[in-house]
């Protein structure tokens, strides 16, 4: 008797630990499921997107209000087309505000940081970020360093 009662116990304990391992992961990879927040797309159009990724984040004042939906290339202007969707109560994002590509740390995840304007019209959905400041490459900048340019 007392072993089988050791046995259940060690099952459930392994259960257990497999369901805390599956909850753990799904929270790293961010395939949680998502809350049903409204959202709302913006765009922004950058040279350069350097390391960010769709599932990214998006950020104002260091708080995330958002997160990037996908990257594409326009082939009329040859630039990375990134689409942010943005919880729907911040609803007031100045239209002059600048979308900025900014890494967490030195060698930290990249994400992209909304510098608020000061403009009284708010973007709309649908609406383009009319400044925009590319990823700052590392490598690009030791090179001209090195070549003297």
């Amino acid at each position: 008797m007392t072993q089988r009662t050791t046995d259940i116990t060690v099952g459930l304990f392994m259960l257990a630990g497999l369901a805390a391992l599956l909850f753990l992961a799904l929270q790293v990879s961010g395939l949680s499921p998502k809350s049903a927040k409204s959202t709302y797309t913006i765009y922004a159009d950058f040279n350069d997107t350097g390391g960010i990724t769709p599932r990214g984040r998006v950020s104002m004042a260091g708080v995330t209000v958002g997160s990037i939906e996908s990257i594409s290339l326009n082939k009329e202007t040859f630039q990375a087309r990134v689409a942010m969707s943005i919880h729907g109560d911040v609803d007031n994002i100045p239209a002059d505000s600048a979308a900025v590509i900014r890494t967490s740390g030195l060698l930290g995840e990249q994400y992209i940081d909304i510098s608020i304007g000061g403009e009284m019209d708010s973007l709309k959905p649908g609406d383009t970020f009319y400044s925009t400041q590319s990823a700052m490459n590392i490598e690009r900048l030791i090179s001209n360093f090195a070549s003297g340019k």
